[in-house]
């Protein structure tokens, strides 16, 4: 296939698709869903005639059926695919206009793409529309071991599973945010804590001690679990990071969420904030718990992230305190580089190819239309790709509401991602062709 071959120009170019089209057995009115490709650049901090070899993406196909509401097993920018590229863990549940609770189990399971045929694994009672239950595929075993969390015996535990024989390898007394590249550590966090602090990443059931009237516990914080024995240390201390983030009230409660090691494992980021007011502050970790580093200056916060490299990371924050932005930079400096050339100033869920020559981002729902956007970036001349736009219904909001939340394939060559234009919460998966 060959690749779309854009010349940057001084007006922003829009072909956009109107027709209804087959995705998985349905069709999709054109009004619900817009796909077009667009190249939007500032044509002043280019030189003249530079080409940009974007991908040709094919129309968004839906890989779940209709009748029960689905999503990816995990939050964004985590692989949901095995390595072989078949198959991709999903959430199946009859929970829509509301929020799930312990009482609420899921269907974790495998739609395989060859047939999009859903394969149900197992149950799960800690999960939520944002992050799924967490579920990751193990590296030590890519094509056939995945982990995830559940509530087991008044517990958040997280379990090894093998997907083809359905048998359960381990379960770990901890609960899993974050697994590292190796797939032999992961981070764990208090998803308790999380319930009475930003209540839709957290877990109902009480599965751990969320210590609510402890502002800033010491025995609480980021943990580094051993996959392989079961143990959990703690690295980093809640109480740590007090004299680092901004003071909160007497009634106040700090936390931690947002967790992602870095792409070879030896760092790991995280977000710091707290209630009533959210106070947001981004840190990054040796794996060890040393080297301890705030990412930004006073009011710069910070809201979603990727790692390009095992050094350099990409967070949406407030841009010297003035513009949220997709915000690029290196750890220990102060290079900051916004990323889209005034295009990309917002909050969006930034992630990047596994060759890191792309970043796709979405958009929340727009005012009035309720349009959520998919922009595809390519890194080295920032010039934007459009790859669709979708309107989200007005009863998707607070707690049960559904971000695009975008995921690449191990191959780097589809995206994946969740929305419910047509009424309910389904999957879908971009393919790219063979320039990415």
């Amino acid at each position: 296939m060959r690749p779309v071959m854009i010349k940057i120009a001084e007006v922003n170019q829009f072909l956009a698709f109107f027709t209804p089209f087959k995705t998985n057995e349905h069709i999709i009115p054109g009004f619900l869903i817009i796909l077009f490709f667009s190249v939007q650049t500032a044509c002043t901090q280019q030189r003249p005639g530079t080409v940009v070899e974007f991908p040709k993406p094919k129309p968004p196909v839906q890989i779940t059926e209709n009748g029960k509401e689905h999503l990816f097993a995990s939050y964004y920018g985590i692989n949901s695919w095995s390595a072989n590229q078949r198959y991709v863990t999903i959430l199946q549940t009859d929970v829509k206009h509301r929020l799930p609770d312990e009482n609420d189990p899921a269907t974790l399971g495998l739609v395989d793409l060859e047939t999009n045929k859903f394969i149900p694994l197992t149950q799960t009672r800690a999960w939520n529309f944002q992050q799924g239950c967490m579920a990751h595929w193990l590296s030590t075993s890519p094509d056939s071991l995945i982990i995830y969390n559940d509530f087991r015996d008044d517990r958040f535990v997280s379990v090894i599973m093998n997907v083809h024989t359905k048998n359960e390898i381990k379960t770990i007394p901890y609960p899993v945010s974050a697994v590292a590249p190796n797939g032999k550590e992961a981070v764990s966090i208090n998803f308790s804590r999380l319930r009475k602090t930003r209540t839709d990443y957290g877990y109902g059931g009480d599965g751990q001690d969320a210590k609510e009237n402890i502002q800033f516990p010491k025995n609480d914080g980021l943990f580094l679990l051993n996959l392989e024995t079961g143990e959990a240390r703690l690295i980093v201390s809640i109480a740590q990071v007090k004299k680092l983030v901004p003071e909160i009230p007497e009634e106040g409660i700090e936390y931690f969420n947002h967790t992602l090691f870095s792409r070879g494992g030896s760092k790991i980021f995280w977000l710091a904030r707290a209630i009533p007011n959210r106070n947001t502050t981004s840190f990054t970790v040796n794996r060890d718990g040393s080297n301890l580093r705030r990412c930004f200056p006073d009011d710069w916060g910070g809201s979603h992230f990727d790692w390009l490299n095992d050094n350099e990371l990409m967070i949406t924050a407030n841009y010297d305190a003035t513009q949220y932005a997709h915000v690029l930079f290196t750890i220990g400096e102060q290079d900051y580089k916004r990323l889209g050339k005034g295009l990309l100033d917002y909050d969006g869920h930034g992630t990047f190819s596994p060759d890191g020559k792309w970043m796709v981002t979405d958009t929340y729902p727009s005012r009035g239309l309720r349009e959520q956007k998919i922009y595809l970036m390519d890194m080295k001349t920032e010039a934007v790709l459009s790859l669709g736009r979708f309107v989200q219904p007005k009863e998707f909001y607070s707690y049960w509401r559904c971000d695009i939340h975008c995921r690449w394939s191990p191959n780097g060559d589809m995206i994946g991602f969740n929305s419910t234009h047509t009424g309910s919460r389904q999957v879908y998966i971009i393919k790219l062709g063979n320039n990415n």
